[in-house]
């Protein structure tokens, strides 16, 4: 059952971000209304600018009083390491707009990165995803770690393995993924079942985003629709994802091809919860069960040190 917070955002979403969208055109209106809710800080965790494998970002981490549930994962003391990519509909948002999600990660015990990762309509397709994958390699060569993402960064989590993959670079020993978008040619049912319960989106402004991300490249590229990808090999998934949203039949449907190359899935689907929700952890119960359940996920995964076939695909 959804909290009566959890409706009360998605009435707040519907006001402030769906019927400002609209129907514009307006690509940098689109991204101005995308950052235009900012949420509170967790406390006790430091942001710190940084670069890995050439890529500017942040890194967030808590001091180690503050860290909540923390499993040292590796040498005594250490701090597995996640790297998070933010949403924003590859037009985005930034590190600092998602410190609420990166900033309940470190307190679960992370080292978390999020990298600025070049955004279009200036940086078309594949610069996020290059840039993604410079920063995995970097991470990757210093040891075990994990990918978390939400919509548009949950779209580039998956890319990255598929990289890593092409790459031969060690895989994340898992992915934490929230309403990943993982077909850009929009053929879930849920973009036309969803398209007025969703909160955030109307089907035609979704679609509007894709243009202006792919500039011309194919939509059926397994990097631009990971549901395109072969899952044999990949490292156990997890995937929440909004009952209301457009979105949601991209989660189902990848949970069900993942499952079906045997790769190990857990798959929660939330009620009522507006798109990107686990922005709202200060407010929202159903975000920090679905931020909690992720990091919980992700410690252990690292704790088994292997999954299946991730020989083959190292």
């Amino acid at each position: 059952m959804a909290s009566l917070r959890a409706h009360l955002y998605d009435l707040a979403i519907r006001l402030a971000v769906k019927r400002r969208l609209g129907k514009t055109l307006d690509v940098l209106a689109i991204r101005r209304a995308f950052e235009s809710a900012r949420f509170p800080e967790p406390p006790g965790v430091a942001f710190t600018p940084g670069e890995v494998g050439g890529v500017p970002g942040e890194w967030a981490q808590a001091a180690g009083a503050q860290a909540v549930g923390a499993q040292a994962v590796g040498a005594a003391g250490e701090r597995p390491t996640l790297l998070y990519l933010h949403g924003g509909g590859f037009i985005a948002c930034s590190a600092q707009v998602y410190r609420p999600v990166t900033g309940r990660f470190a307190r679960a015990g992370f080292r978390v990165f999020t990298p600025d990762y070049r955004l279009a309509p200036e940086h078309p397709f594949p610069a996020a995803i290059e840039d993604c994958s410079a920063v995995w390699a970097a991470l990757a060569g210093a040891g075990p770690a994990v990918v978390a993402g939400d919509s548009a960064g949950g779209t580039l989590a998956l890319t990255t393995i598929i990289e890593a993959r092409r790459l031969g670079l060690p895989p994340p020993a898992a992915a934490a993924l929230f309403s990943p978008a993982t077909d850009l040619i929009g053929r879930s049912a849920s973009f036309r079942t969803n398209g007025r319960r969703d909160a955030m989106f109307r089907p035609e402004s979704l679609m509007r985003l894709v243009p202006a991300y792919l500039a011309g490249a194919d939509p059926a590229d397994p990097r631009a629709s990971p549901i395109e990808a072969d899952f044999f090999g990949f490292p156990p998934l997890l995937i929440h994802v909004g009952a209301r949203e457009i979105l949601r039949d991209d989660s189902l449907r990848l949970a069900d091809k993942a499952r079906a190359a045997g790769v190990p899935v857990d798959l929660t689907v939330f009620p009522v919860v507006a798109h990107a929700w686990q922005l709202a952890e200060i407010f929202l119960p159903e975000a920090r069960s679905s931020l909690d359940g992720a990091a919980l996920f992700l410690r252990r995964a690292l704790e088994a040190g292997s999954h299946p076939g991730a020989e083959a695909a190292a």
